[in-house]
């Protein structure tokens, strides 16, 4: 059987810039947030998922300067031409690198938009850019019938370049649906997918298989709950407080349980983890040789939250 290590992906939303959604960066990132710090940091964590076995990576234009410290990683290590990297647009970084900025991104899906992130993300990363997802793609923005968007995006897929979309919200399955069914030529636009998938929020399940039914590939992101479904995580809410306990029952951290559940849908090609430090990303790594018991498998099944109550709980997530 193939390495389950090999079907996990490394995201730098989290490390990358000082301020994040993510609860328990503080612990082990620390005040230490300057740029040369958290450059450090990134090289340090792709320096050890690659050692482990990760070959794909996970940016974005808007977080902070990701695809910047990517691209020098990659420069520096020029043996790592077998890493994949998908970077997204839609959302530009505005907190100014301060952590108490009124606003850290700005969501835009307009072509100007498209046009000019793109311009940036070549810039930056050039042909190892293999996979390019319209960030957080939800049916109000238009994006997803756009028809000129699409035929700047088609120019990218007829040069090799995989289109995708990324997906948050309780509406993820319908924005997967109906970014299923764009064509441009003659053929399918969007096929890869990447979208918010854990115990707590599991509705996209069933559209991200059909997705991957199409031949499309499939990357789940968020499967932590932005911290909620790790050590530690318990925000007092009832599924985050029944996981810990499951955690407990069955003696193995939850991070390492979030990560074997997310790995169990036969159709997510990627899981992709968060980390901000190389002990995070050891015990995150170590959920790929995790078993889930019945038992556990049967209490994972009872946490799903409604899908609004679980966005609208994220959304009140502080930036720390």
């Amino acid at each position: 059987m193939p390495d389950p290590v090999a079907r996990l992906g490394l995201g730098l939303a989290a490390i990358a810039r000082p301020a994040y959604i993510t609860s328990g960066r503080a612990g082990e990132l620390g005040d230490d947030r300057d740029v040369d710090a958290l450059r450090e940091r990134t090289c340090a964590l792709l320096d050890a998922a690659y050692a482990a076995g990760v070959r794909y990576v996970d940016v974005a234009r808007s977080y902070g300067r990701a695809e910047e410290f990517l691209a020098g990683w990659l420069a520096a290590n020029p043996g790592a031409g077998d890493v994949e990297i998908g970077s997204k647009w839609g959302y530009r970084y505005v907190g100014g690198w301060r952590m108490d900025a009124a606003t850290h991104e700005v969501k835009d899906h307009s072509l100007d938009a498209f046009t000019e992130q793109y311009a940036q993300s070549h810039e930056l990363l050039g042909d190892r850019l293999g996979t390019y997802h319209v960030h957080s793609a939800t049916l109000d923005t238009g994006v997803l019938d756009d028809d000129r968007v699409h035929r700047a995006l088609a120019h990218l897929r007829d040069r090799g370049v995989r289109v995708g979309i990324s997906t948050s919200g309780p509406a993820q399955a319908e924005a997967i649906r109906r970014a299923l069914d764009v064509r441009v030529g003659g053929e399918a636009l969007f096929t890869s997918f990447q979208s918010t998938w854990n115990p707590l929020e599991p509705s996209a399940g069933p559209a991200l298989a059909e997705a991957a039914g199409t031949g499309a590939r499939v990357i789940l992101k968020e499967v932590f709950a932005n911290g909620r479904l790790a050590p530690g995580g318990d925000d007092g809410s009832p599924g985050a407080r029944a996981a810990a306990r499951l955690a407990e029952r069955s003696g193995v951290p939850l991070d390492r349980i979030a990560v074997a559940a997310a790995l169990a849908n036969p159709w997510a090609r990627w899981v992709l983890l968060g980390p901000v430090g190389t002990e995070q990303l050891a015990s995150n790594l170590a959920g790929a040789a995790t078993g889930l018991t019945p038992a556990v498998r049967d209490g994972l099944a009872e946490l799903a939250e409604p899908a609004e109550q679980y966005w609208a709980t994220r959304s009140a997530r502080p930036w720390s």
